[in-house]
Order: C-alpha cells, then structure tokens, then sequence
C-alpha cells in the first residue's frame, strides 16, 4: 500500500476575516447532500463527507439527494453492537485506521461516527449503531474509532450530541432529562473522547433537550463543549436537524447539512447584529480550517488500501465481539469432522449490519455455510424458515427436524430479520420471531445437542427459550468477515472471548425505562435518572438472564491476589493477577467497578470505572495494573454544579462481570473538601457537618446551657428529630422569638469567622 500519510505541498488557506458575509455564509452550508462547500476563487475545496460508522457509505452518486441503497464497495466492519462486546480498544483503533484509509481511497474527508448514544432502552431501533449501556465502556471503545481514523489524517464525526437514544419521534421530540443524568450517564463518553482524541467534528442530535434543538442549544454546542471540555474542531448538524441558521450559528454549530439554500438570512442576520460578525468569521473559520486539515491525504488520489488486509481485521473484529452465553457439557467447540446439522436460514444468508443510513455495500460476504464449506467440515443444512413475515412453511421444519435427528449435534442460527431493527424505527418488543422459536423447540425435542448462534442489533429475549439449548452464541452483527470469525470459534481454532456490553433482561418490563418509553406529546421523560441498565438491576437486585460484562470462554481463569491502593487526591491502583488455569490459550477482561458507601445522593451500587482485556498462553499468569482517577469515584452534585468526591469509604470491585466479582477492597478517600456556604436555609444537620458551623453551634449549645442565650430543645426526642432537618430559619417555629436570636447568632458568627478566613 501507499504510504497515508505522504502528501503534497498544500496551498495557504484564506482567514474568514478576509472573505465577503456570502463567502462566509456559504462556507456555513453544505454544498450539497454529500460536500463542503468550497470557495473556488479562494482555494477553499469543498470536501466529500459521507456516513459510517462502522465502515464507508459512500454513495455513487457525486451530487444530489440521499441514496441509502447505491453506495460503492467498502469493507463492513462488526457494527457497534459487536464490537463494543470485544471490549478491546486496540482492536478498535486498528478497525479505525482500515476505516481512513479507505476514506483516503474514496477521497472522503469526514466519515460520520462513531454514534455514541447511550442503550437506554433495548428496543431502540438504532441500538446496533451504539456501544453500550454504560459510558465509560462506550467512550473508552469508541475513542479508538476517532483515533484510528483521524491518524490516517482524515476526520471523524462524534455524534449523535446529545441524549438521541430513541427513533421514536426523533426529529423534534424533547428528551427531558436532568443534570445529574445528563453529566453522569449521557455525556461521559463524548466528554472522554474529546478531550482524548479530539474529534475533528461532533454532529448533533436531532432531539431537542430539555426543550432546545441541539443545534441551536448554546450551552451544549459552546458552554460545555468548547469552553468546558475544549473542543476545537467543527460542529456540523444532522441531515435536517438545523432549523433557524442563525440561532444555530450563534449556538455554536458550524455546518449545516444538507444545505438548506438560505444564505441570505446567514447574510441579513450579520448585516443587522443578530449574528455578530466575530462569530459567523469564527463559524466560518472552522470550516477552512477542517479543509486544511483533510488536504494532506485528499492529495493522495493515487493512494489504495489493501482489500484482502482489512478484510483480514473485520474477521479478527468479529472474532472478538461474539459472546458465549451458554455451553454445557462443553458442547463446544464442535469436531469439524463430527456430522453437524446446521439449521437456519442466517447460516446461508447472514445478518451482517443494520439498516438505515450506516448500509454499507462490503466487498465481500461470508456465511457460515462458506466457511464450513472452506474448511472441509460435515455439514448437513436446512433452511428452517424464510426471513420474511409469512407464516412457517411446515416443509421447512419438517426438513430440519429430519436433519437434526440424524445429526450429532445442531448448529441453529436465529435471529431478527433487518426489517425489524433500522434506523427511523424502534422495535415493539423483545421477541424472536414466533416461527424461530416454533422451530427450536421442534429440533431440541428430537436432539438435545442445540448451539444456538444468533444476529441481531440489540437484545433479544433468551429466558424463555434457553433451556431448549445446550449452548448459545451471541453473534450480534459481525459484518462482512462474520461467517468465517464464526467458523473460527465454532470449530475451536479461538475461543469466544467478548462480554456483554449490555445486559439482556429477564423481560422487557423489568427494565426502568419502559416506565416513560417512548414518550407522549413531545416529550420524553428520562425518569429513572442514573439508572439505567445494570445501575439499575444491580441496585435493586433485580434478576436479569445475563449480566453486563458476562462472557464464557473455552478456557477457565483465576482472578487472585487483588490489591488496591489509595494515592494522592482520592486516585487508586489495583492491582491483580490473571491466570489461565486451562490447557487453552484465550483472553479473560478483568472489569474494576466502584461501590461508593454512605452518601449524600441516591448513587447506583456500583458503576464500571476501568476494564483491561488480557491476552494468555495455556497456563500463563500475568500481574497487571489499572489506576482509577478522581472520576471513578465521583457523582455530579446539581448543588455544586460539579463534580463531588465524598469523604468515606469506597468498595473497588475486581470481577469478569458485574455479578462476577472475584474480590472486594474497601480504601477510604479524603474527598475533594467542597462545601456550599452556610445560610439561613442551611439545616441544623448541616451546620453541624461543616467544619466551620459545627464549632459555632457548639459554643451556642454551651452557651444555652450556661444561660446565655436560650437554650435548644434537645432534651426533647420529638423536638430534636424535628430540629435536625429545620433550616434554621425557621427556628422561631419551636422556641418564638428565643429562635430567632439563635439564627442571627449563627448567621453572624460564621460570617465572621468566613471573613476572617
């Protein structure tokens, strides 16, 4: 392959200060569904942007509308929902440099992922895009994608920001959620991935929040994003989000997409103040300097990428993001040489990716059935049902029945036909379809040795049905390379190794957001705040049929010899060793959650804070290390507006799931010190807590019971469960006029004492 970095000499870039109000404007636009727009005269190109995530759609067409369909050959790699359960960064940022490079082949300067919107609920239609259910695992994964692609010199677009986690109404619908949800489960990963891999765009959401269209919300787009957080790239809209170009320029949103021709209002609106000039110059500024940024490898047009190699690393990928959810009796991996009935129509006609604007053309499809075919092994296939809504065709399951009996075991591919998981659509249900499951339980009666494999986007109910099989293999959507990763694990050449990235309830009800799912008149109420996946089934105990970070292996590993040690300014080390203790060569990922103690909000019981994926020979132990930064043990208080570390004790949970937890340390941290000023609607308890009240309220209790000042009714139990929760404003409730010289007693002492500090 060429060299992706070798470029030519680039041509200078105009500032936007040298350019005429149409220029900059213009700049501010798309010039058209897939293109910058340029300024020719000036040297500015306008560039192709095009969709991922999880490989090139790049339409054939060089202009015009949307083309969801026609789209040139790229390798499609494991969706999101695959992916995310290899729990591999490495493995992530190589699928992003395969990713670049093959935006440099196409001259594409911007490819639009990752999506990192949170699970929030499993029937989201566009969960396959998405990584997880919890923050720090999807920004942690994902952040490879962004630095993969982006060292290739081509951009990558974080997106949705922020809150889009239903298709339902997603256009307009307002997400009502709070600040402590906001900061703690909807924007931690964006927030990890700016400000580690800069992202040379973030695409904003279609939703509004809390009432404001993300694109035209300036505390989002400007407050945290830019000044908080200290990005430094482009925002761009949606297809369609950006609805007042003005607001949206003076919220922070560089590019409107696709163009809506309404330039001169961008014009008009600089001309008469309401968009100042310093900041369309500095809307427009970004957008040149985006292009500066991809003229290096747009120069490449000469470059091409491997297809044979990346095809190589979307096997690899696909490898590491299924999950074994079940294997009795060792039923696999099975003897290629063994007569295997494979059963299902996904075997021959695989579910690789989901529908919607990520359809990617691959360059290559591989089933199972070609895989097994490449490898010489026993295979006797029947269809077993049609992937369409029709009725079952008993023809079907009378084949494979007759197959099964005759077999050693079954290999039974199941799963959701793409009709049923596409963007622009929320599923109704967790259900498989009735005849697959009509099906199983045909083939389990003649032959108990079933291996369940199965495709879909999302989670799909297994409680109902798992007893009918011996084994179960969580396939997700593995892309184009997926029949032979398959293959790979099936007939034992790796052993499975990913883990959940979102947990697969016991059923749909179970899950807390169903409570306010998917809205009602325009809004959607994000009630179950912090709670969401196992925050809330571990919290409250709740029994699920797998667990997040659940994943069986061939192999079998000792966690032993866990140690955490507190540091300077409330940071930890753990410290654990890992060992094979098979006669296999797998990988184990050791997973660190914090259980916080006592404290002064409602917190879950404990959250993942670090996770490492360790590779081991047959027998092999390794020690390794992973520090916990202040954030690992912090909320966000809504009272301070930032993040707080309390005081007190923590639990550091090592385990391989977040039921599977191999050992428990508790340290004690100092806290970060923060408190609010006392004031008069300060409560008795809490002037007792703070290091400066709790000695003024000292010496005025000692001075009551010395006669003088009036004395506090604590010797009554009903007055002083009462007192304990007053402000003490309010103290003339109990004692008259006696309670209000005790508040300005307080009030005045410890504004003394604050001033003197």
């Amino acid at each position: 392959m060429t060299d992706t970095n070798a470029s030519r000499p680039q041509p200078a870039f105009p500032k936007a200060s040298d350019l005429s109000l149409e220029e900059k404007a213009s700049l501010t636009s798309g010039g058209d569904a897939w293109h910058l727009q340029g300024i020719e005269s000036k040297g500015v190109p306008g560039y192709m942007i095009t969709d991922g995530p999880h490989g090139l759609r790049k339409t054939e067409e060089k202009t015009g509308a949307v083309d969801l369909n026609e789209s040139v050959p790229a390798t499609c790699f494991p969706p999101a929902a695959g992916m995310a359960s290899s729990w591999n960064p490495q493995l992530v940022e190589e699928v992003g440099r395969a990713m670049g490079q093959e935006c440099i082949q196409e001259q594409v300067a911007v490819i639009l992922g990752p999506g990192v919107n949170i699970k929030r609920n499993p029937l989201g239609g566009r969960c396959f895009e998405f990584w997880s259910e919890d923050p720090f695992l999807a920004g942690h994964e994902a952040v490879g994608i962004v630095s993969g692609v982006q060292s290739q010199g081509v951009g990558t677009s974080l997106k949705h920001f922020a809150v889009n986690n239903q298709e339902t109404d997603r256009l307009r619908i307002s997400a009502r959620v709070s600040q402590r949800a906001l900061r703690e489960i909807y924007l931690p990963a964006f927030e990890y991935i700016v400000k580690t891999a800069q992202p040379w765009t973030v695409m904003c959401a279609y939703n509004q929040i809390n009432g404001v269209h993300a694109s035209q919300d300036h505390w989002l787009l400007t407050d945290v994003l830019r000044k908080e957080w200290g990005f430094t790239g482009i925002v761009m809209s949606d297809w369609g989000a950006d609805h007042d170009r003005v607001a949206s320029l003076n919220a922070g949103l560089n590019l409107e997409m696709p163009p809506s021709y309404t330039d001169d209002r961008v014009v008009s609106a600089a001309r008469d103040g309401s968009l100042p000039v310093d900041q369309l110059d500095s809307m427009a500024q970004g957008m040149i300097d985006l292009a500066a940024k991809a003229a290096p490898a747009m120069s490449r047009t000469d470059y091409r990428y491997s297809v044979d190699e990346h095809r190589d690393v979307a096997r690899r990928a696909a490898r590491e993001s299924a999950v074994l959810l079940k294997n009795e009796g060792a039923l696999l991996p099975l003897d290629p040489n063994g007569t295997v009935a494979v059963i299902g129509e996904f075997a021959r006609t695989p579910r690789y990716q989901g529908g919607g604007s990520s359809h990617i053309t691959p360059t290559a499809v591989s089933s199972f059935l070609d895989a097994a075919g490449e490898r010489g092994a026993k295979v006797d296939f029947a269809p077993g049902f049609t992937l369409d809504d029709e009725p079952q065709d008993e023809s079907l399951t009378s084949q494979a029945v007759e197959s099964a009996r005759k077999a050693k075991s079954v290999l039974l591919f199941l799963g959701l036909p793409e009709q049923e998981e596409s963007e622009g659509a929320d599923r109704t249900n967790l259900d498989l379809p009735a005849k697959q499951l009509d099906l199983l339980k045909a083939v389990s009666a003649v032959n108990p040795h079933v291996a369940v494999v199965l495709s879909n986007g999302s989670v799909v109910s297994i409680a109902p049905w798992r007893d009918q099989a011996q084994a179960i293999l969580e396939g997700w959507l593995l892309g184009q390379d997926g029949g032979r990763a398959l293959a790979d694990l099936i007939y034992g050449d790796y052993s499975p190794s990913g883990k959940l990235a979102q947990t697969i309830p016991m059923d749909l009800a179970d899950d807390p957001t169903m409570l306010n799912w998917p809205g009602e008149e325009g809004h959607v109420d994000y009630g179950e705040g912090v709670y969401v996946g196992y925050r809330y089934y571990d919290s409250f105990h709740k029994p699920v049929a797998y667990p997040f970070g659940f994943g069986l292996s061939y192999a079998s590993f000792e966690l032993s010899d866990v140690h955490v040690t507190a540091r300077q300014g409330n940071t930890a080390t753990v410290s654990v060793r890992v060992t094979n203790t098979s006669d296999r060569d797998a990988a184990e990922t050791v997973q660190v959650y914090v259980a916080p103690g006592k404290a002064k909000v409602a917190r879950p019981s404990h959250e993942l804070k670090a996770f490492r994926k360790v590779f081991l020979k047959a027998g092999e132990s390794q020690e390794i290390s992973i520090d916990l930064d202040e954030r690992a043990f912090a909320y966000w208080s809504e009272t301070h507006a930032g993040w707080r570390i309390e005081a007190g004790d923590y639990g550091v949970e090592v385990g391989t799931s977040s039921r599977d937890i191999a050992a428990t340390v508790t340290i004690s941290l100092p806290g970060d010190g923060k408190r609010l000023p006392l004031t008069e609607w300060s409560t008795m308890d809490e002037w007792r807590e703070d290091p400066v009240g709790g000695p003024i309220m000292e010496r005025m209790e000692a001075l009551g019971r010395s006669g003088e000042l009036p004395e506090l009714p604590i010797d009554n139990a009903s007055a002083a469960i009462f007192l304990a929760s007053m402000p003490i404003n309010s103290l003339f409730v109990l004692m008259g006029g006696n309670g209000s010289k005790l508040t300005n007693y307080l009030l005045d002492n410890y504004a003394q004492a604050t001033h003197a500090a």
